[in-house]
């Protein structure tokens, strides 16, 4: 792979920015900084441009708009990942975590056999990406028929992160039964008879669920697969997926519950759009306040990737923090609460995931974009 040589961008490092500070590309991994020897390097000049870490996005619905973009309308799978590669790798991140929900009664692309068969197609379709993408189940712990599909999917090592949600009603995202009730409604179009009885059965079913939990928490450590947790709701529910080996805590909905997670050593994660927008969509926590009380480790495209450049490079003038800060909170943060050590730095060693940001009036914009050392964006731009 030929040698490239990046010069002039003001670089974000771990815990420092560098003006004009040379990074040297070398067989997809960054070999060296400001170095001496640069005989036979493509030179690439980063003029006016932030050079940061490729995104690492640990949950990303979108690929489910992808391939269902109005309900009861489908594309088919494989241009669906082939469009979210090209989307994600426009937005700058360069490792996605696909989020796709096994909860049988959900509705849409949100059944068990979709989301399986979407997974695999993820892993299929990597030999032709742009970027890393990985996929990122979330098991609704009221489903009784998911965790045999999910061990299957784990025996065949095509799930990269798995995620324990709970939406039953009177605790998580819905401590308020009534915002539950609506919720159903508006998501089943359903009567007041069968709201009754979804309720019901996800009552009865949750009685189960912490031993389906265990189950998979216990095969997803034997594979290596890292274990989140989602919506947790206090800080005994921390205790509780901390001992199933949980390594992340998504959007946690209060202060309190985002402290339990840090102090269990359990990286917090919340929603980018969320910052852009200056509100939860459902009433919780403010990841804006999350950055602000110090309990914030890492953000997420949740529902929009693009958000998630712009977001970041938003923080330092909403909430005070470096730009080196807010930058860790997409890239070498979530790296490490997957338990990915070969990214998420501009370091020498690291993998050459890189993004030359530049703002056009005022928004930040991903111009060119390396993932193992290969250009996969480059956008040139007109003036007239």
């Amino acid at each position: 792979m030929s040698r490239q040589l990046l010069t002039n961008a003001t670089v974000v490092l771990a815990d420092e920015v560098r003006e004009k500070l040379a990074v040297l590309i070398e067989d997809g991994k960054i070999a060296a900084l400001d170095p001496e020897h640069t005989a036979g390097a493509t030179v690439v000049d980063l003029e006016e441009h932030t050079l940061i870490p490729g995104m690492i996005d640990l949950h990303c619905d979108s690929l489910e708009k992808e391939v269902e973009p109005r309900p009861g309308v489908y594309f088919p799978i494989d241009f669906a990942c082939a469009q979210a590669d090209k989307r994600n790798a426009s937005a700058g991140i360069t490792t996605v975590f696909h989020a796709l929900s096994f909860a049988n009664r959900e509705f849409g692309v949100r059944n068990n056999e979709t989301a399986a068969e979407l997974g695999r197609s993820i892993h299929a379709w990597q030999a032709h990406a742009l970027i890393d993408n990985r996929f990122h189940a979330r098991f609704e712990v009221t489903d009784v028929t998911a965790p045999p599909v999910l061990s299957s999917l784990m025996d065949e090592g095509v799930i990269d992160l798995i995620s324990f949600m709970d939406h039953s009603p009177g605790q998580g995202q819905f401590r308020d039964v009534e915002s539950f009730r609506k919720y159903l409604a508006n998501a089943y179009k359903a009567d007041a008879a069968t709201l009754d009885e979804i309720m019901r059965q996800k009552a009865e079913a949750a009685k189960g669920a912490i031993e389906r939990m265990q189950q998979l928490a216990a095969l997803a450590r034997a594979k290596g697969v890292a274990i989140a947790s989602h919506d947790d709701d206090s800080a005994a529910k921390i205790d509780v997926v901390r001992d199933l080996g949980a390594t992340i805590s998504e959007f946690p909905i209060n202060l309190e519950t985002a402290q339990a997670a840090r102090a269990n050593g359990i990286a917090t994660l919340f929603g980018a759009p969320n910052i852009l927008r200056g509100k939860s969509q459902s009433g919780n926590m403010r990841a804006l306040d999350a950055v602000l009380a110090g309990v914030a480790d890492c953000l997420c495209g949740d529902y929009s990737p693009a958000s998630l450049l712009p977001a970041t490079f938003k923080l330092p003038e909403v909430a005070d923090i470096s730009l080196a800060h807010a930058v860790a909170l997409v890239t070498r943060n979530p790296a490490r609460a997957a338990g990915l050590s070969d990214r998420g730095e501009i370091a020498v060693g690291q993998r050459a995931d890189l993004v030359a940001v530049q703002r056009i009036g005022g928004l930040p914009h991903a111009d060119q974009v390396w993932s193992r050392g290969k250009l996969v964006l480059g956008a040139s731009r007109v003036h007239h």
